[in-house]
């Protein structure tokens, strides 16, 4: 397996396929890498070099019991990058990953980044706060916690629904995605998962928002049930300067594989500038 090896030991699991201008993807919780399989064989047969990680407590890397914060996977993320010596990357994020490399910019800057792409992306802060008043209130994440901590696989089983909008009259389910998506979360750390929740609720992105400076493209699923595009995406355009918002009507908040082939059209073409 390709490892790099992150701060205190952690190993960081990742692909990397093709060759070309890198696309760095940085999965949603409690995913892993393999969530981005769709993307990966699409864009590394249009020639380019496709990277994706699991984030630490996640999938193959290392199931960590300590460091599970924000700041820690950028730096991850980052340690990365740099060992794989990238420049011009495509940084894409999707959910928490919109946050990890939303944070990879307030930390690291942009110096090797060309364009940045957040899809259902956490950011600028989930909670409700008095100056996010758009946003959930803390009792919907401590009914996370309690339910990762009471049975996280039957909880895994029961979330693909809204993730996916399976819930909704009409949807057309696939068994094989919810599927995935449970053998994914089962993949991961129960500690690193339940840390995270703090992570991806409590973090606010705002001042990293504001040090963007590439060309960036925010995609959201109008019905997202899990991030909702009210406190999220609507909030974040307007705060990066270079960003272009589409909005997926009546998509999901796992619009990047129910909604694959308009995804990777659109992804495909911001990158060649179009």
């Amino acid at each position: 397996m390709n490892t790099i090896k992150a701060q205190n030991g952690t190993e960081i699991f990742y692909k990397d396929w093709g060759q070309g201008q890198p696309i760095v993807f940085s999965h949603g919780w409690p995913l892993s890498s393999d969530a981005w399989d769709g993307q990966m064989l699409y864009f590394g047969q249009k020639g380019f070099r496709v990277i994706a990680h699991d984030r630490r407590g996640h999938g193959r890397s290392t199931a960590t019991w300590n460091d599970n914060t924000m700041d820690q996977f950028a730096d991850d993320l980052s340690a990365l990058i740099s060992e794989l010596d990238l420049d011009s990357v495509i940084l894409v994020g999707h959910s928490t990953g919109g946050g990890e490399v939303t944070r990879y910019i307030g930390r690291h800057g942009t110096s090797r980044v060309a364009r940045l792409v957040l899809v259902g992306a956490i950011p600028p802060i989930m909670l409700k706060t008095a100056s996010n008043p758009g946003g959930l209130p803390l009792e919907a994440f401590d009914s996370l916690r309690h339910n990762i901590a009471a049975n996280r696989a039957q909880f895994f089983r029961d979330l693909s629904l809204p993730f996916y909008g399976y819930n909704r009259e009409h949807a057309k389910e696939s068994q094989g995605l919810r599927d995935s998506f449970w053998l994914q979360g089962m993949m991961g750390s129960i500690k690193s998962q339940y840390d995270s929740i703090k992570e991806f609720s409590e973090s606010d992105f705002t001042e990293d928002l504001k040090k963007i400076d590439v060309p960036t493209l925010i995609l959201h699923g109008e019905d997202d049930q899990i991030v909702p595009i009210g406190a999220s995406a609507l909030l974040s355009s307007a705060m990066v300067p270079k960003s272009v918002l589409k909005v997926y009507p009546g998509a999901n908040h796992g619009l990047t594989q129910t909604h694959q082939d308009e995804f990777n059209a659109d992804l495909l073409a911001f990158i060649k500038g179009h």
